[in-house]
């Protein structure tokens, strides 16, 4: 009985907030038209025309709250703003926060954000409108931009929460609970950790050499666990869109090729260029699908974790932006909207729940090929058995 209540409440507070989003958006078209009356002769007054309303853009819209940015939005026009750190071989480090843009309506320090959300060079330096500077494009090629964005700024939150919680697990193996039987925080991540050990890595790379990569590909999972549900709440420190970041998939893909590469024993890369007991002339067709498959191993890692959560986000706000869509006065106005929400609140529940799932699943996947790819390269030679 609870959980209705609480589901109705809370379809009717969205309702009401829907309906007042409406009504505040015909009450600022009124007011943009009324200095035209004012100014109209009365010959014209009865054929003033309504002003136009701006249509939504719901792709412009989905992309930008899934892109990297040099802010943290919080609500209308408040963001936090992060600092923009710049290089430039003639202006040498430039440091300042991203305010001074003011949402890119300025330039600042010879740089202004563009509509992308990318940092280019102007010639203007000090702090000029922006739509009066003019773009160096040599200046810009040359220019590095190291600045803490959006998805930055969300990692260092996920370090700072990693640290926090197995620090504070790892106490409890030293102080007065030594010994005895985890309990809340140490029972949960301890029953995670022995069931990705067991499980997952041992079972994958083997009891021999497992434990040398233990650490990387715990750390592996649990960065990107936590990244995923950070990235499903929709307020700070949430709402960043890390793994959905192709970088960060690459990096995080490239770094398991690298372990891969330096750990391939003799084995390994003999299966690769010189596959034992094949006949050469098969050799010259299947060598060179081999060595490309070791190329293609990160490269699906890559794809699959960003195609994966980038999919569920952009759903999930789709359905979302059907009830603006909707609620326009060109299509079906406030009834159009308010009828469109209650469907469109139960499908953005439920894209929330399966991104939950989607979360830990994406962790786990990534976290088990990688394990697979190094099991691989470790593999001793089994000799086959005389009958």
């Amino acid at each position: 009985m609870k959980v209705s209540k609480l589901s109705l409440i809370s379809i009717i507070t969205f309702l009401a907030l829907t309906l007042v989003f409406s009504i505040s958006s015909k009450a600022q078209d009124s007011s943009a038209v009324q200095p035209q009356a004012v100014e109209a002769t009365s010959a014209e007054a009865g054929a003033v025309e309504p002003a136009h309303e701006e249509k939504l853009n719901a792709g412009k819209l989905i992309m930008e709250h899934i892109a990297d940015s040099h802010g943290w939005h919080l609500w209308g026009q408040t963001s936090i703003p992060l600092p923009v750190i710049v290089y430039n071989n003639q202006r040498g480090l430039t440091v300042f926060s991203s305010a001074r843009f003011e949402h890119g309506h300025k330039a600042y320090e010879g740089y202004l954000l563009n509509e992308a959300g990318k940092i280019e060079a102007v010639n203007e330096l000090g702090e000029v409108e922006a739509h009066t500077a003019t773009v160096n494009k040599d200046i810009t090629a040359a220019t590095y931009d190291i600045s803490i964005t959006k998805n930055v700024f969300s990692i260092f939150i996920t370090i700072a929460i990693l640290l926090l919680i197995f620090t504070s697990v790892a106490k409890r193996y030293t102080n007065k609970r030594k010994g005895m039987a985890p309990t809340g925080l140490q029972n949960a991540v301890e029953s995670i950790i022995i069931f990705m050990r067991d499980d997952v890595i041992k079972a994958s790379i083997g009891e021999k050499n497992y434990e040398k990569y233990l650490p990387y590909l715990l750390t592996l999972f649990f960065f990107i666990w936590t990244n995923n549900v950070l990235g499903l709440i929709p307020v700070f420190p949430g709402g960043a869109n890390v793994t959905g970041n192709i970088s960060v998939a690459l990096v995080l893909a490239v770094l398991t090729f690298i372990i891969t590469l330096v750990s391939g024993k003799k084995y390994y890369w003999q299966h690769v260029f010189a596959m034992p007991g094949v006949p050469k002339g098969v050799l010259l067709l299947l060598t060179p699908i081999e060595i490309l498959g070791v190329f293609l191993r990160p490269f699906v890692l890559m794809i699959r974790l960003f195609a994966n959560i980038t999919a569920g986000h952009i759903i999930a706000l789709s359905f979302f932006c059907l009830i603006f869509i909707f609620g326009q006065e060109t299509l079906y106005g406030t009834g159009g909207g308010l009828g469109v929400s209650p469907l469109s609140i139960v499908f953005t529940v439920f894209m929330g729940f399966l991104e939950l799932l989607v979360a830990f699943l994406q962790a786990y996947v990534f976290t088990l090929l990688s394990a697979i790819y190094i099991g691989a390269a470790v593999e001793e030679h089994h000799h086959e058995e005389h009958h």
